[in-house]
């Protein structure tokens, strides 16, 4: 059991992330679609909440073809979302509730609208030619690469200088090439543009695929089903992220976390071991595919979903970072349906499992990020028809099918539990026309359950979701050991209870979940005594049955005990 070493103390470790995806947050002119202003109108409800890190989604210029994440000028504001004044009075606004904010940086890839990739594409001579990936067309077909929005793949031909680009993602978002020098200065200006601004770090998006082997040699057997260690295998990829941090990041006090996608546990130290000198913290993708089909995670498996798989992803990821580096815990973000849908009870027991999933959180090792509406209970909308869709990953996998004969209801029906567009709709603020996101109709629509699950009924409800998890946010930050305290995992084959220890220096918590719709008993090990324990936390307004060494757990309950 070890001490805080005041060396390691850091304030993005202590952080509590609320992520906004601003599309989605708060409509302020009625226009359907959520802007800077909505989120400025909403400060206080986030200070109350008692977060001190926002992660706003991209809000820079974009046509929208991924929902911001196709820029088209990575230094304006895209115009839906309001202007750069908007933007510093929202800095301004969250600095003075100490709050602070990291922005959502696209590294990989921009909009074919960007006028970089329109100068690109109109010569071969042009200078912003080497700023993208080209194969021309008189070498034949380039070799295969996979893209994650095209199931026929990341080239696409180009007839005004008759070559291919290449795109990982939409055909609308073209690979940038970094390994041209020009590239990597022009995105470390932008990076120094927005921390002079007064942005307070970056969640850099797709990063591990930066780089690329430019002789775009055939896939090696071994990635053919893989393409996600593949492209982040890249390289030079270190040597870019290294010069980033030497070129930016150190010089600024900020907060850096990657999107590891195709990231290894065994691999997280290269990102962010302190000698390593490149970010400071990462996340993965590993407990976000846990009841999801292996083969194909358009669709989910109810038999992927032991308990036990998922304590050992979480125990992993954390082992990792034991002494060394820092990881993250989450259940939800943009790129996930609602954290109470997958991973607990939305009907019977949505107000307990949510409170339970909200007692995981903040009480593991890792800095939080809660994601916007999770806080209240919002669930998956469930989609009944591709018409109801805006997201170009779900919309272009159903053309796919429709174009190769596959089954699409099939689809539709997987895409209600695993659809991204489940986190996407917009926050149930009230029980008004749209739930008080706009008066008009809205980009996304509004699940229909908002009459029952809004805001203003959490705010008027001691008992609610909120008021639990804002009871959390305060205990973790009262409570260092939760923070940086050691985390040893209990009773890892129990199919139906996550028990867990922090500790630190001769303070030791114990937490013990009930991932389940039963009752269930907790047995205490021989090496601590549970019965004279201190309750911290309890998701049920019952006293903990605690007899001996027995803990009697309620359907997905949740207690935190101080060992006396």
């Amino acid at each position: 059991m070890h001490s805080i070493n005041k060396e390691n103390k850091q304030w993005w470790k202590e952080a509590i992330v609320y992520q906004i995806y601003p599309r989605s947050f708060k409509d302020s002119n009625n226009d359907g679609i959520g802007d800077i202003k909505g989120i400025i109108s909403k400060l206080d409800y986030l200070e109350k909440l008692g977060i001190n890190v926002v992660w706003l989604n991209p809000i820079f210029c974009s046509p929208n073809d991924d929902m911001g994440y196709d820029v088209s000028d990575y230094k304006n504001i895209m115009p839906e979302m309001g202007s750069m004044q908007d933007f510093e009075e929202l800095l301004k606004g969250l600095h003075k509730r100490g709050i602070k904010l990291i922005a959502d940086l696209v590294l990989n890839h921009t909009s074919d609208e960007h006028e970089w990739f329109k100068q690109s594409r109109s010569s071969r001579n042009n200078i912003y030619r080497n700023y993208y990936h080209w194969w021309p067309a008189e070498k034949g077909t380039p070799p295969k690469r996979f893209s994650f929005f095209h199931e026929e793949g990341a080239w696409t031909y180009d007839a005004l200088t008759n070559s291919y680009y290449l795109h990982y993602f939409s055909r609308k978002q073209p690979d940038l090439n970094w390994e041209n020098i020009v590239v990597r200065k022009e995105m470390y200006s932008m990076m120094r543009f927005w921390l002079d601004k007064g942005v307070d770090g970056f969640r850099l998006d797709a990063f591990t695929f930066i780089s690329k082997d430019i002789n775009y040699p055939n896939i090696p057997k071994e990635y053919e089903h893989d393409c996600l260690s593949y492209y982040a295998s890249g390289p030079h990829l270190h040597n870019y992220i290294q010069e980033m941090n030497v070129e930016v990041f150190s010089k600024y006090d900020i907060m850096t976390v990657g999107e590891a996608s195709g990231i290894a546990p065994e691999q997280a130290l290269l990102f962010t071991a302190t000698e390593r000198k490149e970010l400071q913290t990462l996340y993965h993708f590993d407990h976000a595919n846990w009841g999801r089909d292996k083969n194909n995670l358009y669709y989910p498996d109810t038999s992927n979903r032991k308990l036990s798989d998922l304590k050992k992803i979480f125990t992993k990821w954390n082992d990792v970072f034991k002494t060394d580096g820092w990881g993250t815990a989450y259940f939800t973000t943009h790129d996930q349906s609602r954290m109470v849908s997958r991973f607990g009870n939305d009907t019977v027991f949505r107000n307990e499992s949510s409170k339970l999933l909200f007692t995981f959180l903040l009480s593991m090792r890792g800095t939080p990020y809660i994601y916007q509406g999770d806080e209240i209970g919002m669930t998956n909308i469930r989609f009944n028809t591709i018409e109801d869709y805006r997201d170009i990953h779900t919309i272009n996998y159903y053309k796919h099918l429709v174009a190769n004969g596959k089954n699409t209801q099939a689809f539709i029906d997987a895409q209600k539990e695993v659809s991204r567009e489940n986190s996407r709709t917009p926050v149930q603020w009230n029980n008004n026309i749209n739930a008080g996101f706009t008066n008009t109709t809205p980009w996304l629509k509004v699940n229909d359950n908002y009459n029952k699950i809004n805001v203003a009924l959490a705010e008027d409800d001691a008992d609610s979701i909120l008021y639990y998890v804002r009871k959390m946010i305060a205990l973790r930050k009262l409570l260092p050991v939760f923070v940086y305290g050691d985390y040893e995992l209990l009773a890892e084959d129990d199919e139906k209870i996550f028990a867990f220890t922090r500790s630190i220096d001769d303070e030791k918590i114990l937490i013990v979940l009930n991932f389940c719709n039963e009752s269930n008993v907790f047995i205490s090990s021989s090496s601590f005594n549970i019965s004279n324990a201190t309750t911290l936390i309890n998701n049920y307004n019952t006293k903990p049955n605690i007899t001996d060494k027995q803990l009697c757990l309620q359907p997905w309950q949740a207690i935190i005990l101080k060992l006396n």
